[in-house]
């Protein structure tokens, strides 16, 4: 595995070596393309100028589902090849990945009638290859309030109730890295891209990459060479031509975060908004998120955030839909917001444009993949890897085999038991000196890796000087040795969204966080500084302390 403490061995690697693949990005699409190509026999290199999944992976409505939404745009191919990815990924990381029956609530007069989403969501069941005990139901009115009393009750007709997956984007990322990295890849984040190396056929052979912890520039030679980075598409293409065939458009959605307490939803739903649009709100671990929204965006792309407008309009689906939940943008305890890289198509407004991925290649051989979903990861990765197979040549690598393979974490027995593996981790945890609902959380976090957190909390409890809990600390250590967290923000942001579902805890942690990864990693004064900073300003952002009001 890759530690942050080793950063310097990975650079030298990077420096020393002509790699087949380089991939630039390390979100979903960079970290797919990278274990795909691994899997096959090339060697491959990845660069993430931010931390893994910092981008658009960790900002995401956190499902893995089946675009319901594309049977509306009559995109048949895309229902039947993302629905069907949905139960790949979910075998594949279950520690991740959950089941989540949704609601599909039906008005008069609203976006879906019972006809069109029965027939719909049993289309939907065919296309995807949904399994049977999966497979959609109908409900009536009364049906639908027992299942969830806070829906709008007049006018309702009735609901679909169907499955989606609901994931933990940013850790399904790192989980994706982390296999890669044991298949052979050398990943490094907070590693920008400068430049491009070219051949005297004007080829690109290479690029120049600037390692922004230590300032250093170092050079990677590749064969091909693959721009995954999201909404950076463009500025990544720019570095090589000026050809401007494709052009992307970003959106931006936001999802906000309320306590059960003032909206206790006992039931995924996806709903209908007044401006016709379709928003989900999902209970989790004692809390409700709700999103998305869904705008065009020109504005700082490295940190997206949630405004008092956007708040506002969740908030104002939240009472149109739930007329009994009193709650204003105070009781917002955090907020998330991304950006979403679309191929741009003129005229289109901001939720009409396409999901769909492409790739093309640039004269110089940069190759460019955007658009997509988060659920198509592993089958745009497959696409691209072929591309990229056909031109370095075929017969020396094997074909795709990433359909049947688990990622990091995932060795728990499949979904069938995956309950049993929790239950004997969590008997086991109290030997390593943690409680047994810490031992459960932890199985559920970390999978089959969790034996390794259990073994530094074993180690540290007799030696932590720290006020932190034993089991925080046992992953702050797995984080940055097994994880390559480098900041507090990895860690308490992508490593375990603290910020999102445990804001006060994000809060009474995150000095004591700084203060331990800082005496591990040996920060500069500056860094340290710099962390501190931005810990502040990230919990203002997400708590809407910072900009009250402003558009």
């Amino acid at each position: 595995m890759q530690s942050s403490v080793e950063r310097k061995q990975i650079v030298n690697t990077l420096n020393f070596y002509e790699f087949d693949v380089l991939v630039i990005g390390g979100g979903i699409t960079g970290a797919g393309i990278a274990l795909d190509a691994v899997t096959r026999g090339m060697s491959v290199a990845l660069v993430e100028m931010q931390d893994f999944a910092a981008g658009t992976s960790s900002r995401s409505t956190k499902l893995v589902h089946g675009g319901l939404r594309y049977l509306k745009q009559f995109e048949v191919k895309t229902v039947a090849e993302i629905g069907k990815e949905r139960e790949i990924v979910y075998e594949n990381a279950v520690h991740v990945t959950e089941p989540e029956w949704m609601l599909l609530p039906f008005h008069k007069k609203g976006t879906f009638g019972p006809f069109t989403t029965s027939a719909g969501l049993k289309m939907y069941d065919f296309l995807a290859g949904v399994k049977k005990e999966e497979r959609r139901q109908m409900l009536s009115a009364e049906e639908t309030l027992r299942k969830e009393p806070l829906v709008k009750s007049k006018d309702l007709i009735g609901a679909g109730y169907y499955v989606e997956y609901r994931t933990d984007d940013a850790r399904l990322t790192i989980e994706v890295i982390k296999k890669a990295i044991e298949k052979g890849a050398v990943c490094l984040n907070y590693t920008k891209v400068k430049s491009f190396i070219y051949n005297d056929e004007n080829k690109i052979i290479g690029a120049e990459v600037l390692d922004l912890v230590t300032n250093k520039r170092i050079v990677i030679h590749a064969k091909k060479i693959v721009n995954a980075t999201g909404p950076w598409v463009d500025s990544v293409r720019a570095l090589d031509s000026i050809e401007n065939n494709k052009r992307l458009k970003l959106t931006k959605g936001i999802h906000i975060v309320i306590d059960q307490k003032h909206f206790p939803l006992r039931q995924a739903i996806y709903f209908d908004t007044p401006d016709k649009r379709m928003v989900f709100a999902i209970p989790r671990d004692g809390k409700t998120y709700i999103g998305t929204t869904d705008t065009f965006f020109e504005e700082d792309i490295q940190n997206p955030i949630a405004n008092q407008e956007d708040v506002d309009y969740l908030i104002g689906a939240i009472h149109y839909m739930f007329p009994n939940v009193t709650i204003s943008s105070e009781d917002v305890e955090s907020t998330w917001a991304g950006v979403r890289p679309l191929i741009y198509e003129d005229g289109k407004n901001p939720s009409e444009i396409s999901r769909k991925d492409e790739v093309w290649q640039s004269l110089a051989g940069l190759f460019t993949i955007a658009g997509g979903k988060l659920t198509g990861y592993r089958k745009m990765a497959e696409s691209i890897v072929n591309a990229i197979a056909k031109q370095l040549g075929e017969e020396q690598y094997g074909p795709c085999v990433t359909k049947h393979l688990l990622l990091s974490g995932g060795d728990v027995g499949g979904s069938t038991q995956f309950e049993s593996f929790i239950a004997k981790k969590q008997e086991l945890a109290e030997s390593y000196g943690l409680s047994r609902g810490e031992g459960r959380e932890l199985a559920k976090l970390y999978g089959s890796n969790v034996d390794r957190v259990f073994q530094y909390a074993h180690i540290l409890q007799s030696v932590k000087t720290s006020s932190l809990p034993l089991s925080l600390l046992a992953q702050i250590y797995y984080a940055i040795h097994y994880e390559m967290a480098y900041s507090p923000a990895d860690f308490l942001v992508r490593r375990t969204s603290m910020l999102y579902f445990k804001v006060d805890l994000y809060a009474t942690y995150k000095d004591e966080v700084l203060k331990v990864m800082e005496d591990l990693l040996h920060y500069s004064e500056q860094e340290t500084k710099n962390f501190q900073k931005q810990l502040d300003k990230l919990y203002e952002q997400a708590t809407l302390k910072e900009g009250r009001g402003a558009h």
